[in-house]
């Protein structure tokens, strides 16, 4: 069996996976590629039941997250948005190649098993987009490591995939993006059409994985540089709520429609709503910031960015890289100031990310020495005899 994170109880490793996996998705401190993935929620939690499994060191855990990272992200990269604009969700039918591969390459999996837990993935992935826009809860990334540690275990008992499941003329890509002939319906940069060569183009060499970025707030990933950029902006040029006449935002077009234009569930730049985009950049300007623990609206959100934010006009274009907004405040004194993101603002090295994660620590279920112990051993990882020492480190006292 392997464990449950927080809790402690020893489960199947399925069910230890699914759990820790959704358990991640609520907590809502996830990471985030090319917007409609978040592969460490699944990514994780399958690499520590294979890490449990097998007393792996944490040298070899991280190489095994590399893989992971680096496979998933690769397949998913230039298909996204063609993949959703088929009523899949990118999420999780990407995301069961990333825990599957982290975990074959932690228990030392041959070429062909390698192969064949790919393939198997193949089987089973899956998500879908209606059951939210019809008044379900989705079933995402929890569903896909459970079928990821399927596969694995498949995989490591000999059952063959198969050869060209992912490229073939009735696999992955004709399936799910409707082709294998790497012709898009949508993409984050105006193309029409890619390779399923770029798949493979430079791996080991080139790392797609350094564009993964961290959502430090809880809300959707094309919110949080709102926040940060006009943050910024107001710092540098000293301004306050009380000056401003009215803020616009350039952003990519595909970032107002989401989950894609062919379904869409939400249209930023077609209200102002608390909980939307105008609603954290007004944020930005009122607070300098957002607060790491809250997740959805408040009714302790300030009054100015209530109000405020009736005056953010968002601007689609199809030009704008993604989650990198232009941000223009303009004064009442007739003066304008503005801002590019770069869409690389939450892409952190580890002091980064270590020093703003502090801000949940009064929200956790652990005392924060203890997250202190798991901050630490996260930096010295590489020289950790066992990795799953962190599994131990989530666990609730008494």
């Amino acid at each position: 069996g392997a464990t449950i994170m927080v809790d402690g109880a020893t489960v199947t490793k399925g069910g230890a996976a699914f759990c820790n996996a959704e358990m991640a998705m609520a907590g809502g401190k996830l990471d985030s590629f090319r917007m409609l993935t978040h592969p460490g929620t699944s990514i994780l939690p399958g690499a520590f039941v294979a890490a449990e499994t097998a007393s792996t060191s944490g040298r070899e855990f991280l190489t095994g997250l590399a893989a992971g990272y680096e496979v998933m992200e690769r397949l998913a990269a230039d298909f996204i948005p063609t993949v959703v604009a088929r009523g899949f969700h990118s999420g999780p039918v990407f995301g069961i190649f990333g825990p599957a591969v982290a975990a074959a390459k932690i228990l030392n999996f041959t070429e062909d098993q390698v192969n064949s837990t790919i393939a198997l993935c193949v089987h089973l992935a899956a998500g879908n987009l209606e059951g939210p826009r019809s008044g379900g809860t989705a079933l995402r990334e929890g569903a896909a490591v459970r079928n990821a540690m399927l596969a694995v275990a498949l995989a490591q008992r000999g059952h063959v995939g198969g050869e060209t499941t992912l490229e073939g003329d009735a696999g992955f890509y004709h399936a799910y993006a409707g082709n294998n002939k790497g012709q898009l319906t949508y993409s984050f940069v105006g193309d029409t059409h890619t390779s399923l060569d770029k798949i493979t183009t430079g791996l080991g060499q080139d790392w797609m994985f350094l564009e993964t970025l961290y959502r430090i707030y809880s809300t959707a990933g094309y919110n949080i540089a709102h926040v940060d950029v006009t943050a910024q902006l107001c710092a540098e040029r000293n301004i306050r709520y009380e000056d401003v006449e009215r803020v616009e935002a350039v952003v990519n077009w595909l970032e107002t429609q989401y989950p894609s234009p062919a379904f869409p569930s939400r249209r930023e730049d077609a209200s102002d709503r608390p909980g939307g985009t105008t609603y954290y950049t007004a944020y930005g300007v009122v607070q300098r910031g957002f607060p790491v623990l809250q997740s959805q609206p408040s009714a302790d959100d300030p009054p100015e960015v209530l109000e405020l934010m009736h005056r953010v006009k968002l601007i689609p274009s199809h030009e704008m890289t993604l989650f990198g907004p232009r941000i223009t405040i303009y004064t009442k004194d007739g003066k304008s100031y503005t801002k590019q993101a770069t869409g690389r603002e939450f892409m952190w090295d580890f002091d980064e990310e270590a020093r703003r994660i502090r801000d949940v620590i009064p929200g956790l279920p652990i005392p924060a020495p203890q997250f202190e112990e798991i901050i630490a051993t996260c930096r010295d990882l590489d020289r950790q005899d066992r990795a799953d020492r962190l599994i131990q480190l989530t666990l609730k006292q008494g």
